[in-house]
């Protein structure tokens, strides 16, 4: 008899997975939010993510077998995002990126999970956003150059606007 491992295809498994580790997230922060209230919650949160972005970011280097090269170009930048995105990213998060033109990505969340869910439990307009700071922390971790348009601490959904924005990447 196939164990559900053997049965899953790699879609199947990768969603499962992703959906399993965002729900952990969603629950740790709710509990955070519960026992600690708002304020410490998106502090514990942001410190967890910077600190995953760095295990993270390295873990996907050396699965690339590009463990501590350094990423210099704006097509290796690139690369990495894709290769990242195409692990981490579930269906069900519902954002899309792009390049379009050099040194520049963009993003356009169309229903964002996290602040359906920061809404789900009264918090969304409080709720200091944590997709965009994990992609900042991979950024930092890799020491690239870069500059986020608009500048995001709480949710920009909550606050009335559209979620969607650019990195500009700075090469030397």
């Amino acid at each position: 008899m196939l164990t559900l491992f053997e049965k899953l295809d790699k879609k199947e498994l990768k969603e499962l997975l992703v959906k399993n580790w965002m729900t952990h997230d969603g629950m740790w922060f709710l509990n955070a939010y519960l026992s600690l209230g708002i304020k410490t919650a998106n502090k514990l949160n942001k410190s967890a993510i910077k600190s995953l972005a760095q295990i993270e970011s390295a873990r996907i280097q050396k699965a690339l077998g590009k463990k501590n090269e350094v990423i210099d170009t704006f097509e290796k930048l690139k690369q990495f995002i894709d290769d990242s995105f195409s692990i981490v990213k579930g269906d069900f998060m519902n954002f899309e990126y792009s390049f379009p033109q050099e040194n520049l990505m963009h993003w356009k969340m169309h229903k964002c999970f996290a602040y359906e869910g920061m809404k789900r439990i009264g918090v969304a307009d409080q709720y200091e956003c944590g997709v965009l700071y994990r992609v900042k922390c991979w950024l930092n971790a890799l020491k690239l150059d870069f500059k986020i348009e608009p500048r995001i601490r709480r949710c920009l959904v909550a606050s009335g606007q559209k979620c969607e924005g650019n990195v500009k990447f700075f090469f030397k």
